[in-house]
């Protein structure tokens, strides 16, 4: 059995991919979306708009060399590709003006309601992103170009973060927390905030009152799925939703959110923490092609 350090409960795995049932000496255009987060940095690698490799990586404490470290990554398994074989770059998240060798930076709500589509076909119509320290309610046309958005990003509530800072707390691996939070007879209340100081203060007094672990969890993902609830009601969701992003990952909120609104998230075909950056990539393919034209 493998213990985890106090201070990793918070880790979740990296990984880094390449399908090598493909050559990327054959394709005309080469594109990289790099998405910068807070939390986690990716990058893709697409073959004439389809995906070839990615790395999906922790951010740093400095942006430029996590972009760095994650394409480099995804280069060294790739084996004989070189930075300079790639024809356009493309940055977008949190970080986005931080990596140097981009090419063009691109919000993200534009790249994940692009790279929603990507990753759950074009009946998507409404894109939650849920990120490291935001939440974003997108609405998309059938291309993936966003039609309106609501963005919530004044804290860290009910984000990645938050989930990381109560999982160290409780000393849940980051990981088996949604599910854990599932394993209650009832349904508890919400905490009543989810700001990450506050619910902090709430969760220890809930342990010594003497509640579990899988109730206090339950309780929390159940405050958070209040807040992203209200946030796509306010932007008008339509039955073909997604979501993006780390937290898409956490049965336990995923599953509350679905509750609330009474309808099933759509599943995607490849992770769904990747759509910024295949956004971005497939943006990058774009901008190559209107350049030699």
């Amino acid at each position: 059995m493998v213990t985890v350090q106090e201070s990793e409960y918070w880790r979740w795995p990296e990984s880094i991919w390449v399908d090598e049932s493909k050559n990327w000496q054959d394709a005309e255009v080469i594109s990289c979306g790099i998405d910068l987060g807070s939390v986690s940095t990716q990058a893709v690698v697409m073959l004439d708009g389809e995906l070839y490799a990615y790395a999906n990586m922790r951010t740093g404490t400095s942006s430029a060399a996590s972009a760095e470290k994650a394409v480099n990554a995804m280069l060294e398994k790739i084996g004989d590709m070189k930075r300079d074989d790639i024809h356009y770059i493309v940055g977008t998240g949190y970080g986005r003006v931080s990596i140097p060798f981009a090419q063009k930076t691109i919000t993200e709500i534009a790249c994940h309601g692009r790279g929603a589509v990507y990753v759950y076909g074009d009946k998507v119509r409404t894109v939650l992103d849920m990120g490291g320290q935001d939440l974003k309610a997108i609405k998309v046309d059938s291309r993936g170009k966003v039609i309106n958005f609501l963005m919530n990003d004044k804290c860290a509530a009910g984000t990645g973060r938050g989930i990381e800072v109560v999982c160290d707390l409780l000393s849940i691996p980051i990981t088996e927390a949604g599910q854990l939070s599932l394993q209650v007879d009832e349904e508890p209340e919400p905490v009543s905030t989810t700001c990450v100081v506050f619910a902090k203060s709430e969760i220890l007094g809930l342990i010594r009152k003497g509640w579990g672990k899988e109730r206090i969890l339950a309780a929390f993902f159940n405050a958070v799925a209040s807040r992203v609830v209200e946030l796509l009601e306010r932007v008008g969701v339509e039955p073909e939703f997604a979501i993006t992003g780390g937290i898409s990952k956490n049965i336990g909120v995923v599953k509350r959110i679905e509750d609330k609104l009474g309808l099933k998230a759509l599943e995607p075909k490849y992770d769904p923490q990747l759509a910024g950056a295949i956004g971005a990539a497939l943006f990058g393919r774009a901008l190559y092609i209107k350049s030699k034209k």
